[in-house]
This record gives structure tokens, C-alpha cells and sequence, in this order.
């Protein structure tokens, strides 16, 4: 390509230069290049595309200007002005990196300046011998790193206890640098031949330095994807353990280029005990560090453990008393009733919970577990193949997550107990101890009339809201109608509320037939017990007891939450989802979107035309030809060939499909959580670090290796 660049320049005194003497010491003028030739996608520079070559010439125009006759050559400079040059250099390197924080309207201001004028080169900055060598070599150390994070290799190798006294072992990093050497890198031999063996060729603070700057490079191409497309919702996941500290996994869900909705992982954020100061820091996090604006936010949603919801719950209302566009919402990825169970504030719930997360966690560990598991199931439901065949196949798959999840676990609980059992009180050697001994526990919890009577009731609470959030997690068209039926949802649970007596009466009776077939005692907890004791006055039967401290608070926590979650903006929201045309042809085309896209009027191109488009997109597919079919859902009609024709339709389309409650209809452009969920399962708990795990998750995004040893310069001098 070099070649052809001095053949179309006409410059026949360059062409027994070699490339690399071209690329480093010679610049064309960027006036030369067809505007398509020049690629403005990244933040940090303008650059050309892979095939860029320069076409545009006026090779007459300097016969008649005898000034320009002579072009300029490379000027030798002395030390001072490479200096100078250098310095400012670093500078312009710096200032790309602070640009992050910039919206892209900004970053675009950026772009490399074209010369206005006459024709001329600019002139050559080369580095000193000493510069080059120091950029060569933190280039090969970003590489050690970012092959370090794609790979999932932890930084540290063998632990100092596993070692004898005055052993000196290299650390993974060391060891790759060494590698590295000796597979000829002539840079890193030359800085470390004289170095002694057992010196660490680049200390942990360094590496901590350099790696900080590796994750913000590589975040900073997701978050201009986001930024290009103005409008984001933000999802956060359970919270997870990173080398002994609690970290809040963040992704974002935005519409790119190619309108496709996609859901990727941006980082980590420090958990902090105090909700205030987590609202604080979250919102600090993504505004100020990440550069994002949260004026473009549509949506919020976060997916917690049992114990979490009430602190997340006030980092969601922090940003919707600044943000009132950004709407609380439940995450397309987590079933509804789960969901509800994890935010109920009972400790009861929440030991339940973490118990049936453990147990099948112990079965999903071994085989041969699911297999006795099997032959339970086949002796107690002999009578009753069937259903012994289905339960058969729920227990192979994540069945904690179904919206049926507290149904399948009292189907389940006989033969979960009883192969428990079996397990714990083999005296072969069939079964390891430590499956044994879990076995035991679980066993002992599972029954435990406490966790009895919690399942059974959440089982029968949750009975209320288990279509509705199904209808949820299906089709458009589905969601839409979920909406509307909201308001039968809460008159059930309203009428449960004023009839608790009744129905508690029910679900304990329920309760205690279980208990009865797992010859389980009837009692109460023993605190409660212990707390009683020689108190006559205050005895209270255990049917009450449970109705006071579990019936009545579940069904008030849901029945408030589900307001708090369906606001009206939120079903505001949608019900815009009639401008998908299959939703509109089921609605017989008599939809009034009008009224409800109120609320992101100001996100559209053209709204005064808002109500004219409407009724021309209406007429479009109400007339449509006999072979056409109706798109069903917002993905499809998104990639509509026409779709640009309805500058309104597009934008609201857009804006609801960000929704965190909307599901990511195609598969492949959810990789961001399948992929945290990847590196958390396949990393241990001590070798978990935030860095490594965005380069690992990102793997294949693109970085740029110069931009990073230009900062890691001016940061770090």
C-alpha cells in the first residue's frame, strides 16, 4: 500500500524508501483522501480505512505558482524541538483519553483537522531512539496483558504457602514476559538481559496501572457504540464476589448501528453497604468515570439476591426523582415471580431461597445424583408416569429460575428428601463424604417445617401473578396484553388481602398435610419457642404465627411492589407497543398510540408530524398485499427496508425496545451476560479481578494498543 501511495503521489524520491521508513518519518495531507476513505468511528482519532488511497491531486497547479514549485522535505530537528514536539505529543494522547467523559457530540469535534490552502506535508515528528524503544516495550507489555484477560490467565501463579523457603517462582505475567524473551522479543531481551533472575521485571503496582487503562480502552468502544445511539437503559446483575469484595455487574442495552438490540457488560461497581452512598457512587460511576448521559437514559432494571432488592430499590428511585425518563422496570432475563420472591423483606423467604439454590446446585454438581434423583421419581410416581416424566426433565434444566419454580419444588419435595436421604445414609462408598455430608444438611433443611410453610405459601401467592409474568417474558404481542391485565392481577392479590384469614387457613392446612407425608413435626421456629418459655400469656398457635410474620407482609410486599415496577410510565410505555403491526392487526388497526407516546415526545425527530405518520404507518399495513405478513415484533419491524420513511415510527420503536423489560430477540446480541456468567463459573473466587474480567468478556472487541501506551506515558511519566 506504501508503494502505491508514492506511485499516486508521483514522488519518485521516495520510492526506494522502505514502508516502515514511509510510516514512520513521511504524512500525507488528509485533503488527498475520498471522504468515504476516511473512517471517523473512534473516539480518540480519525483514521483511514484498511484500503485507503490517496486520489485527489491537482498536479497542474503549481506551474503557475512558482512559490510552490519546491514541496517541502523532512527537516532534520534539533534535540530541543523533538522535545517539544514530543511533549506536545503526549499531550494530544492525554487529551484524547479525558475526551471519554465527552458525549459524541463532542468526540466528533475531534476529528483530524484538514488543512485548508496550498498542498503541503506536514512535518515529520520522529522519536528519539530511546522514546522508540520505551513505546516498544509498554506495547509488548499491554499485549502480555490483554492476551492475559481474553484467555482468562490470573495474574498471580503459585501461591507463596505452596512453595519451600528461598524458592523464588515467577507470577503468570512474569512467566509470559519470559516467554516472550525467549521467543526472540528483542525489545524485552535488551531491558531485561542485565536484570537479575529473581527481580520482578514489572512490580504489581504497574501492572495494576497499565491494566486500568486496558479496561478503559476497551470500555470506551462499547460506550461510544452507546453514545452514537443516543438512547441506553441500564441493567444491573446479582451481586458477586471479586477477590474477597462485593461487586455490582453493570450492562447496558442500546440499539446500534445495524438496529440491533444488544445487551453488553461495562464494568464492575464496588457494592456498598449503604444504599445512599451506592446511589451516589452508581450514579458517579456512569455520568463522570464512564462518560455516559444519563439525560439518554429510557430504562433501569436490576436482577438482585434475596436480601439486596430493598438497597437497589433506592438507587432506582435516586435516579428517577433526577431522571424521570429513566423507568423502573423488571429485566426481560429474570422471571417475574422470582423476582418477587428475592424482594420479599422476610428472613424466612430468603434462607428458603438460599437453601433451594443449594440444593440444586448439589445435583447439577454430580451425575449420579440426578440419576438416583430419576429412580426416586420413578418409584413414587409410578402411578402417574406422566408427571413423573416431566419432573424428570425440569430437574435437568435450571428450574429454580421458572415462573413455576415454588409448584416444581412441592411436587419435587418427597423425592428430593427421600433420595437426600438415601444419599446421606449410604453406608457404601458410593457416594464422597462431601456430597454425603451435604446431603445430610439439605436434608435436615428441606424439612424443617419453617421452610415448609414458606414455600407452600409463596407457591400459592405467586399462583396470582404467574401468567401475567409469563405473558411477560413472551411474545410482543403478549407483553402488550400483560399490560392491560395488570389491574386484574392486583385486584386478586387485593382481594387475598381483606380474606387473609381465609386463605391462610388454606395454604397452612396445605402446609401441614406436606409435613405430615415427610413425617415432619408441626412447630414453631425454635427462637420463637425459646422466646415463649415461661411466658403463658403470650402463646400463640403456629397457624397464627405464620400468618402474621409471612402471609401478610408477602402478599402486601407484592402487591406494592408490582405497583412500584408497573408505574405509569412504564405501562404508559407499553402500551405503545400496538405501533408493532401485528399487535395493530390483532387490534383490528384501531390503535391510538397518540396518547400514550406523550411521554417521549421530546426523543422524536418530527413530532408535530407524530399524529400524520401514525396513520399513514396504520394505512401501510392495513392495506398491505395478500402475501405480506405482519411483522411481530419490534426486531423485525426495525429492520424494515421502509422503515427510515417513519423517522417518528423508528425512533419510539427504538426507545421501547431498549426497555429492560423487552426481551433481546435475537440470541447472539445477548452475549454480554452469558459470558459474565461464563467467567464467573469458570474463575475462582480469589482470581476473580474486575480488569482482567471486562477484557475477558469483551474479548472480541477492538483496542488500540498505541493509545493505550500514549496514556499509560502521560499518566504514569
Amino acid at each position: 500500500r506504501c508503494q502505491r501511495w508514492v506511485e499516486n503521489c508521483r514522488r519518485a524520491d521516495l520510492e526506494d524508501k522502505t514502508p516502515d521508513q514511509l510510516n514512520k518519518h513521511y504524512r500525507l495531507c488528509a485533503k488527498h483522501f475520498e471522504t468515504s476513505m476516511i473512517c471517523r468511528s473512534s473516539p480518540y482519532r480519525t483514521v483511514l480505512r484498511d484500503n485507503a488511497v490517496p486520489t485527489i491531486f491537482d498536479l497542474t497547479s503549481h506551474l503557475n505558482n512558482p512559490h510552490s514549485r519546491h514541496r517541502k522535505r523532512i527537516k532534520e530537528l534539533s534535540e530541543d524541538e523533538i522535545k517539544t514536539l514530543k511533549q506536545q505529543k503526549i499531550e494530544e494522547a492525554f487529551n484524547r483519553e479525558q475526551a471519554t467523559q465527552e458525549l459524541n457530540e463532542s468526540n466528533e469535534q475531534n476529528a483530524v483537522s484538514e488543512e485548508g490552502g496550498e498542498e503541503q506535508e506536514e512535518e515529520a515528528v520522529p522519536l528519539t531512539l530511546e522514546e522508540r524503544e520505551n513505546k516498544d516495550y509498554l506495547k509488548s507489555l499491554f499485549e502480555i496483558l490483554i492476551l492475559m484477560g481474553k484467555q482468562n490467565i490470573p495474574l498471580d501463579g503459585h501461591n507463596v504457602d505452596e512453595l519451600p523457603e528461598g524458592i523464588f517462582t515467577s507470577d503468570n505475567f512474569q512467566a509470559l514476559l519470559e516467554y516472550r524473551i525467549n521467543a526472540g522479543d528483542e525489545v524485552l531481551r535488551k531491558r531485561f538481559e542485565m536484570t537479575a533472575v529473581n527481580l520482578e521485571y514489572c512490580s504489581k503496582t504497574q501492572q495494576k496501572q497499565m491494566l486500568e487503562i486496558c479496561e478503559s480502552c476497551v470500555r470506551e468502544e462499547t460506550l461510544r457504540e452507546v453514545r452514537d445511539s443516543h438512547f441506553f437503559s441500564i441493567v444491573t446483575d446479582e451481586v458477586v464476589d471479586i477477590a474477597g469484595e462485593e461487586h455490582l455487574p453493570i450492562l447496558v442495552r442500546f440499539v446500534d448501528e445495524s438496529h440491533n438490540l444488544r445487551e453488553e457488560f461495562i464494568g464492575f461497581l464496588p457494592y456498598e453497604a449503604d444504599p445512599e452512598i451506592l446511589a451516589v457512587k452508581f450514579h458517579t460511576t456512569i455520568t463522570e468515570k464512564w462518560g455516559l448521559n444519563m439525560e439518554y437514559c429510557r430504562g433501569q432494571a436490576y436482577i438482585v439476591s434475596s436480601g439486596f432488592a430493598s438497597k437497589m430499590k433506592v438507587v432506582a428511585t435516586r435516579l428517577l426523582e433526577k431522571y424521570p425518563q429513566a423507568v423502573y422496570t423488571l429485566c426481560s432475563s429474570c422471571a417475574l415471580n422470582i423476582w418477587l420472591a428475592k424482594s420479599v423483606p422476610v428472613v424466612g423467604v430468603s434462607i428458603a431461597l438460599g437453601t433451594i439454590d443449594e440444593v440444586c446446585c448439589l445435583f447439577n454438581q454430580s451425575p449420579q445424583l440426578l440419576v438416583e434423583l430419576d429412580n426416586t421419581i420413578s418409584a413414587l410416581f409410578q402411578n402417574n408416569e406422566e408427571k413423573g416424566n416431566k419432573l424428570k426433565e425440569i430437574c435437568r434444566s435450571q428450574w429454580t429460575g421458572r415462573h413455576d419454580a415454588f409448584e416444581v419444588l412441592v411436587d419435587l419435595m418427597q423425592a428430593l428428601v427421600l433420595c437426600l436421604d438415601a444419599v446421606s445414609s449410604d453406608s457404601s462408598i458410593r457416594w464422597n463424604n462431601f456430597i454425603a455430608g451435604r446431603a445430610f444438611v439439605l436434608s435436615s433443611a428441606l424439612t424443617d417445617f419453617d421452610f415448609i410453610v414458606t414455600i407452600v405459601i409463596l407457591k400459592n401467592v405467586l399462583s396470582f401473578t404467574r401468567a401475567f409474568g409469563k405473558n411477560l417474558q413472551g411474545q410482543t404481542s403478549d407483553v402488550f396484553f400483560a399490560a392491560s391485565s395488570l389491574t386484574a392481577v392486583l385486584h386478586s392479590l387485593n382481594e387475598v388481602m381483606e380474606n387473609i384469614e381465609v386463605y391462610h387457613e388454606f395454604w397452612f392446612e396445605e402446609a401441614t398435610n406436606l409435613a405430615t407425608k415427610l413425617d415432619v413435626q408441626i412447630k414453631l421456629p425454635g427462637k420463637v419457642r425459646r422466646a415463649q418459655q415461661g411466658n403463658l400469656d403470650s402463646e400463640v398457635t403456629s397457624e397464627n404465627y405464620y400468618k402474621e410474620i409471612l402471609s401478610m407482609p408477602t402478599v402486601e410486599h407484592i402487591i406494592q411492589e408490582l405497583k412500584d415496577i408497573f408505574s405509569e410510565q412504564h405501562l404508559k410505555a407499553l402500551k405503545c407497543l400496538s405501533l408493532v403491526p401485528s399487535v395493530m392487526g390483532q387490534l383490528k388497526f384501531n390503535t391510538s398510540e397518540e396518547h400514550h407516546a406523550d411521554m417521549y415526545k421530546n426523543d422524536l425527530p418530527n413530532p408535530d408530524t407524530l399524529s400524520a405518520e401514525l396513520h399513514c404507518w396504520r394505512i401501510k399495513w392495513k392495506h398491505r398485499g395478500k402475501d405480506i405478513e405482519l411483522p411481530a415484533t419490534i426486531y423485525e419491524a426495525l429492520h424494515l427496508p421502509d422503515i427510515k420513511f417513519f423517522p417518528n415510527v423508528y425512533a419510539l420503536l427504538k426507545v421501547l425496545c431498549i426497555l429492560p423489560v423487552m426481551k433481546v430477540e435475537n440470541e447472539k446480541y445477548e452475549i454480554g451476560r452469558k459470558r459474565l456468567k461464563a467467567y464467573l463459573k469458570n474463575t475462582l473466587t480469589e482470581q476473580r479481578s474486575s480488569n482482567l474480567a471486562l477484557l475477558n468478556i469483551n474479548f472480541d472487541i477492538k483496542h488500540d494498543l498505541d493509545l493505550m501506551v500514549d496514556t499509560y506515558i502521560k499518566l504514569y511519566p
